[in-house]
């Protein structure tokens, strides 16, 4: 035991999975020399711009079934992982150090402060309180295996050794940034973004950016993907949950579609049109000499309900009890089928999210240790996981990072 406390650890990656990894390592040995490397000049910068500068730690659903249908990749191998640092064991674990959360009715979990820089501080504080250390511009450029020891080769040609490694580089857009790794015989998934918005420079409907619909089915055309939820209006298309979750579990797709593709819109998440006709019918009943623009159904804002009715071609001021039977079907057509052309994506820099990186098949998933180089550990994003918004990623992070950390 002796001999393994007084191991020389380096944590690869100066991010949330980075951080969490080398604070547990810490713990669980206490004589061990542990350094974190990052390559850049900033530390948790993720963590500091995600949620708006609030950071969303985590999610606030306990069901683990639940939890494992947010990650469009690596789902099935995190539900067991998850038996083991789950999304309440991230929330003990901040507030056991004094920061303290709240959970919101969508369930995204924030600080009570409502500022990432709490979640920065907090890490600083027991990165201090430990004793572990941190190198800034300090980028790795290769990895080898040297008897039981691992050598490390950075980007300013000095080289170190470790006893054990554990990479947390985070997600990256390019394949070669995963080259030093593929050396190794590390298998991987091809690098591609995931939760993105989507562009529509032909559409006018951007001209009511801003507008939020609160329950929407979005689909992409020809697929089988579709996703539900609020659905954002913006200056150059469409963002908001609904599109990022069809981002996400349709990544792989899009990308192939060179993000050209047709987006289908069910302004009110209403499948069966009997429904949406009865809803219709009622108002022409009830009130038959009203315009049109002056009793919006399903609680559409008016703005939208307007643009609607003007891309079908029914004029506002036309009464309810004139529009007929082939009024009608448009009506329903508009609400429940709307149809806008995709050309090209907006990924924000900062918060990019990657589907791809090293492929779960070179992973044991119970230790995180790769298959190919023994006493080399992954964690958080680096790994071919990604889940959608609301928390998920960070989980996946501090729970990869936990198991990873026991250096098993």
């Amino acid at each position: 035991m002796q001999e393994i406390n007084n191991m020389k650890v380096a944590i690869i990656g100066g991010g949330a999975a980075g951080f969490f990894a080398a604070i547990h390592v810490k713990e669980n040995y206490p004589q061990s020399e542990v350094t974190i490397f990052e390559k850049t000049t900033k530390i948790l910068s993720k963590v500091k711009i995600s949620g708006g500068g609030r950071c969303n730690v985590t999610n606030g659903t306990t069901s683990i079934k639940e939890l494992a249908l947010a990650y469009p990749r690596g789902g099935k191998k995190l539900k067991k992982a998850f038996t083991i640092f789950s999304t309440q064991h991230t929330i003990e674990w901040f507030e056991q150090r004094g920061v303290p959360l709240i959970i919101q009715e969508d369930n995204c979990v924030f600080p009570k402060s409502q500022k990432s820089q709490s979640i920065i501080d907090c890490f600083l504080e027991e990165v201090n309180r430990l004793g572990i250390y941190i190198k800034l511009q300090k980028g790795v450029k290769a990895i080898k295996q040297v008897d039981k020891v691992l050598e490390l080769e950075f980007l300013d040609e000095e080289t170190l050794l470790f006893d054990k490694v554990i990479v947390a580089t985070g997600g990256t857009p390019k394949r070669k940034n995963l080259e030093w790794l593929e050396k190794q015989n590390h298998k991987i998934e091809e690098p591609v973004p995931s939760l993105f918005t989507f562009n529509m420079p032909k559409e006018s409907i951007t001209e009511l950016m801003g507008i939020v619909v609160e329950e929407t089915l979005a689909s992409i055309q020809g697929t089988k993907l579709k996703s539900k939820g609020p659905l954002l209006i913006t200056h150059w298309g469409m963002s908001g949950p609904a599109i990022l979750k069809l981002s996400a579990f349709g990544a792989r797709i899009l990308s192939e579609k060179a993000y050209i593709f047709n987006v289908q819109v069910n302004w009110i998440n209403i499948i069966n049109n009997e429904i949406v006709l009865q809803e219709l019918k009622e108002i022409v009943t009830t009130h038959p000499n009203k315009f049109l623009s002056s009793i919006k159904p399903f609680q559409l804002s008016t703005r939208l309900w307007l643009y609607l009715l003007e891309k079908i071609d029914l004029p506002a001021n036309r009464k309810w009890k004139e529009i007929g039977k082939k009024g009608l079907n448009k009506l329903i057509n508009i609400l429940t089928n709307d149809l806008y052309s995709v050309n090209g994506k907006t990924t924000f820099k900062e918060e990019f999210v990657t589907c791809g990186g090293i492929s779960l098949e070179s992973i044991d998933f119970n230790t995180m240790q790769s298959k190919k180089v023994e006493n080399l550990y992954f964690a958080g994003e680096i790994l071919d996981i990604d889940g959608i918004t609301g928390g998920y990623n960070f989980q996946a992070a501090w729970t990869t990072g936990f198991i990873a950390a026991k250096l098993n």
